[in-house]
């Protein structure tokens, strides 16, 4: 371990590769490692891109990496794929889109599969983060399933969220309003030479002109990401939003609400993973039949798998 660790902090990529394969895979190693790289993370700012399939999400964080290296900044890319409900692997598609930074020096995107998450987000996220975050990277870009409005879980990982949309989403606009619009730090038009583009733009101005006021207005930014189109202008969105986190006092806010949630998170892991290996498979299986058969309820069966694993 000891080795490894000396050589992510040297820079090696391939130490990089092997901790966070040891991070994702949720097991004790994962977290020997998290103890020596957590205090060193902290400097990276997190850079949220969701929206619904096939708004080009991919393309638009490969586009906005690529603006950011022509700053000459390192980027860190994080691709949520999802996952299959039976195998729990995924496709990992994203790094096959991405092949043109792959070989970028100062680019390294890692492909991760959502097992299963509800938000559009892989349970060891925010660990994979921190390691990124400690190996040096100054931005680091998480690109989530498209899963529309069950992805708000991206805010709580990400300091800046960007919001993709694109011509031809009809009444998703309407949905927007009830839950995911409101996570939105950046509002972006991508595809915004198709037909339909203008007038998506406009109910997007209408949706926003009735958001409660607020010193930091969310920009909205037309983007035509396969022709790196818009880049620019987002990558300096990117970093108003950054400057305006910082001098309001939103930035420590931020952290502290994540930390919080890492902890929560994690706490529930650890506390499912305890009940279930304090319960045979006998005695699940035995209260799985109860409730079936509607004997006792759900919530009486849980409450006896929790009371029995603390015994």
């Amino acid at each position: 371990m000891k080795d490894l660790t000396e050589r992510f902090f040297e820079g090696d990529r391939r130490a990089l590769a092997r901790v966070l394969s040891r991070i994702e895979s949720g097991r004790s190693v994962g977290r020997e490692y998290m103890r020596n790289l957590y205090p060193r993370s902290g400097n990276a700012h997190t850079i949220g891109v969701t929206g619904g399939a096939g708004s080009g999400k991919s393309t638009l964080t490969g586009a906005l990496a690529a603006e950011y290296r022509k700053r000459n900044y390192k980027v860190g890319i994080i691709a949520v794929d999802p996952s299959s409900p039976f195998s729990q692997g995924a496709i990992l598609g994203d790094r096959i889109r991405m092949q043109s930074l792959i070989l970028d020096p100062g680019v390294f995107v890692r492909s991760m599969a959502s097992r299963g998450a509800l938000g559009g987000l892989a349970p060891t996220i925010d660990d994979v983060i921190a390691a990124m975050d400690a190996f040096g990277f100054e931005y680091i870009l998480i690109e989530t399933v498209g899963a529309g409005q069950d992805e708000v879980e991206i805010a709580g990982s990400a300091l800046t969220t960007i919001l993709v949309n694109n011509p031809g989403t009809g009444d998703d606009i309407q949905a927007m309003k009830a839950g995911i619009i409101e996570v939105a730090d950046i509002l972006v038009v991508n595809k915004s030479d198709l037909p339909g583009a203008d007038m998506l733009v406009s109910q997007l101005k209408a949706l926003l002109s009735l958001a409660p006021s607020s010193e930091y207005e969310v920009p909205l930014i037309s983007t035509i990401a396969t022709q790196g189109e818009g880049m620019s202008e987002l990558a300096t969105a990117v970093d108003e939003h950054r400057k305006y986190l910082e001098t309001s006092g939103m930035l420590e806010i931020r952290r502290k609400d994540d930390a919080r949630h890492q902890i929560l998170s994690i706490a529930q892991r650890m506390i499912l993973e305890n009940i279930r290996s304090g319960s045979s498979e006998a005695q699940i299986e035995s209260l799985v039949e109860e409730v079936a058969k509607r004997v006792i309820d759900p919530h009486t069966a849980a409450a006896k798998m929790v009371a029995d694993s603390v015994e």
